[in-house]
């Protein structure tokens, strides 16, 4: 079998929660080498349940390594690692780094080819640099709950954590950047993304409207802001979605219903108008959606160039033949939890797939394999158990 794209690379991964392991587990799916240090007093529960779905789908593909980062000789382990390693992931507060010793410019001295990726709640430095990050606040500062839910409803949060999973995966990508530019410097770089910046950037179409156009968006609901009719339609036996964007699948979209006139009436012909009478526009079309089932309507609407889908919970979403087509699921064995299906990539790469090779470790489990690999010897590293340092 090919060799992991990213085989090459050994990743110190310094990040607990969200936002860091989803970088890392960027990395690690692909086959860089990835020691997970930890505390050896564990984490206060950040982390969440060890043994639960979110831990164990998140920290895949790793070795871990408990690691008092406070005494001399934890620094130490740590400086021999940095020595040997080519990218190390943090999601400290910004001061906490420099506290530990695990900053850029301490870590670049060790090991100048060093790629250093943080990712912070607002930002390494400005106003609110050392305001703790959640992902729930970067949603409501970043202007996504304001344009999420029901007009007149109120706010609302997504049902995923958006800004923690898009800091990481920015993350990855400018770790990826980086180890492309050194490549030709020789150098390493400080790679930074946030909460807040991730956030912002997800806006994409909706804060252009503001930046460019001067236009506040608002609240749709389920509706598309821009493309209507685009939406949730009830139906003889629950809810689609249809998105009928522009002219040309909007009459598509009449002609499946049976609904010409809807086509030829001026309150609907044109985009504006579309926009502008949208309610009723919806109720119109619901009124009709509803004498079918889902299914019926679906196979109907995506046979005449109308995109529609159903709307799943999550146990029909991985029954569904297409997703299980994708493959976006894997089964690996846990030594405590026995098989654990965890979720996949989603980029494929006609070459060099992603690989799934071990599950999420216990903590300390590769203890005593990398302080060897690091040339501590067996007396070594039992000194350092019994100083509580690992």
């Amino acid at each position: 079998m090919t060799q992991a794209p990213l085989a090459r690379f050994k990743v110190i991964d310094l990040t607990r929660v969200r936002a860091g392991p989803t970088a890392v587990r960027q990395l690690a799916d692909w086959g860089a080498d990835v020691i997970k240090i930890e505390s050896p007093e564990g984490d206060a529960g950040l982390g969440g349940d060890r043994h639960g779905p979110d831990f164990q789908n998140l920290h895949r593909n790793k070795r871990s390594l408990t690691l008092n980062l406070k005494s001399p000789d934890g620094a130490e382990v740590i400086r021999r690692l940095v020595a040997q390693a080519d990218v190390v992931v943090e999601n400290y507060r910004p001061d906490v780094k420099f506290r530990l010793g695990v900053d850029y410019d301490s870590l670049n001295a060790i090991n100048p080819r060093i790629v250093y990726a943080s990712i912070s709640g607002f930002g390494q430095d400005g106003p609110y640099r050392d305001r703790p990050g959640f992902d729930q606040i970067a949603q409501g500062m970043g202007g996504l709950m304001s344009i999420t839910g029901e007009p007149g409803h109120g706010p609302m949060r997504v049902g995923i954590p958006v800004a923690d999973l898009t800091a990481g995966i920015f993350a990855a990508m400018g770790i990826l950047i980086a180890l492309l530019e050194r490549e030709q410097s020789g150098k390493g770089q400080w790679v930074k993304s946030s909460l807040l910046g991730a956030q912002i950037s997800m806006l994409d179409f909706q804060a252009a409207r503001w930046t460019i156009a001067g236009d506040v968006p608002g609240q749709a609901g389920n509706n598309h802001p821009t493309s209507i009719p685009t939406g949730v339609f009830a139906t003889a036996d629950g809810y689609i979605n249809i998105a009928a964007a522009g002219d040309d699948i909007y009459r598509r979209l009449c002609r499946s219903l049976g609904a010409d006139h809807l086509a030829a009436d001026p309150l609907y012909a044109t985009g504006s108008a579309r926009s502008a009478n949208r309610d009723t526009l919806n109720e119109a079309i619901g009124a009709i959606t509803r004498a079918k089932t889902s299914a019926e309507w679906i196979e109907t609407l995506n046979k005449a160039g109308v995109p529609s889908g159903p709307i799943y919970q999550m146990n029909e979403v991985f029954a569904d033949p297409q997703v299980k087509h994708l493959g976006m699921t894997r089964t690996i064995p846990h030594p405590v939890l026995g098989d654990v299906e965890v979720i996949g990539q989603p980029i494929e790469l006609s070459r060099t797939p992603w690989t799934i090779h071990s599950a999420t470790p216990e903590a300390g489990q590769h203890t005593d394999p990398i302080l060897t690999e690091l040339g501590f010897s067996a007396a070594e590293i039992a000194k350092l158990r019994q100083g509580k340092v690992i």
